[in-house]
């Protein structure tokens, strides 16, 4: 699996990031944490962090190296294992697994997120909950995500193979630059039976952090899958 977070983009990460809420996430997942949480792609820290600072034990799994690095800007006190989500364990189990902002896209293929799914389950404990914020899959091939004076993305979807690639064109210093990272399209329902492999079972999803309800017009979903 390819670091597609490396250098430049792990240190400009937070910035680009920065308009994102974060207390509405922290507020969803701290109820489930209670015996502790493991993030997946924990990257920065952006909500690892604060869930920590609110007394949650928490560990990560992170492949890129320079994330894990600038979250060691922030903190020591959070355990991050660098390795892939799809087979990398750590020690210990936990109450709450969490998977945030379309990183189960950054998994390309259907088996690696069974994998993803595997590991979530390999570290909860009988009812802990893997909650996973992504979107849902587009319904054109060709759609503009972002349109400002610094960032356009387009996201280009092949529906035969579910291989989505986004096309981020930035404004960096006074030019353009233009990156294009490949992802996996998935839909509830495919994630909902890759749940099931791993012996958890769907208990509730949301259109956002907030709890709004989950329509057909909802363009992404946060969903909560209880281990047995």
């Amino acid at each position: 699996m390819k670091d597609w977070f490396a250098g430049e983009i792990a240190e400009r990460y937070d910035e680009s990031t920065a308009g994102m809420p974060v207390e509405p996430v922290v507020d969803f997942l701290l109820p489930l944490a209670a015996g502790g949480a493991l993030e997946l792609a924990i990257g920065t820290g952006r909500v690892a962090v604060p869930l920590a600072e609110r007394g949650v034990r928490l560990a990560g799994i992170e492949l890129s190296p320079d994330m894990a690095a600038q979250l060691r800007r922030k903190t020591d006190s959070i355990p991050v294992a660098i390795g892939d989500m799809t087979t990398t364990r750590v020690a210990g189990t936990f109450s709450l697994v969490y998977l945030v902002f379309n990183s189960i896209n950054n998994v390309t293929t259907q088996d690696g997120q069974v994998d993803v799914f595997a590991t979530a389950a390999a570290h909860l404990e009988s009812g802990g909950c893997f909650v996973v914020e992504v979107g849902t899959p587009n319904t054109q091939r060709l759609e503009v995500f972002d349109l400002s004076n610094t960032h356009v993305g387009v996201d280009e979807l092949d529906f035969d193979t579910q291989r989505l690639v986004s096309h981020h064109f930035s404004l960096v210093d006074g030019e353009w630059r233009r990156l294009s990272v490949p992802f996996r399209s998935v839909s509830p329902a495919e994630l909902d039976l890759m749940a099931r492999l791993a012996g958890m079972g769907l208990r509730e999803r949301w259109a956002d952090w907030d709890r709004s309800p989950f329509t057909a017009e909802s363009r992404k979903h946060v969903s909560v899958w209880q281990k047995t």
